[in-house]
């Protein structure tokens, strides 16, 4: 059973910057495709970005496109999200999951997670 645990969060002024950590425990971390999720009040929860088991490919969601950056360590079963210019519509609940082999969905009504969802990591940016 792989367990996520996000990290990073906090209250940050539109501008500003934060580092997303997830920590995933198991040995098969490196064999996934990884992304990162959010979930704003009210909203269904989204799709933000997502790196290829290797990392040398990325997606991004337009809404972050040249704010946001996936990275990954696969020795530490860590991936990252490092957030900047940060606006007030950023704020939101930020979860971390993978894909299942071979899926490359990138719709969130297509998308089934391979693990459970963690309890996530609040970021809210003020204006």
């Amino acid at each position: 059973q792989v367990h996520l645990a996000e990290s990073g969060g906090g209250l940050v002024q539109a501008g500003g910057s934060l580092r997303l950590s997830c920590a995933a425990s198991g040995r098969t971390f490196s064999n996934y495709a990884m992304g990162w999720f959010r979930q704003a009040p009210g909203k269904e929860r989204e799709i933000v970005a997502r790196i290829n088991r290797t990392g040398g490919m990325t997606y991004y969601a337009d809404s972050v496109k040249g704010r946001f950056t996936i990275s990954r360590d696969n020795a530490k079963n860590t991936v990252y999200l490092q957030m900047n210019s940060l606006k007030p519509e950023d704020t939101a609940v930020y979860y971390c999951n993978a894909w299942r082999s071979s899926d490359y969905a990138l719709r969130m009504t297509d998308y089934v997670p391979n693990y459970d969802w963690g309890q996530g990591t609040q970021v809210t940016v003020s204006s």
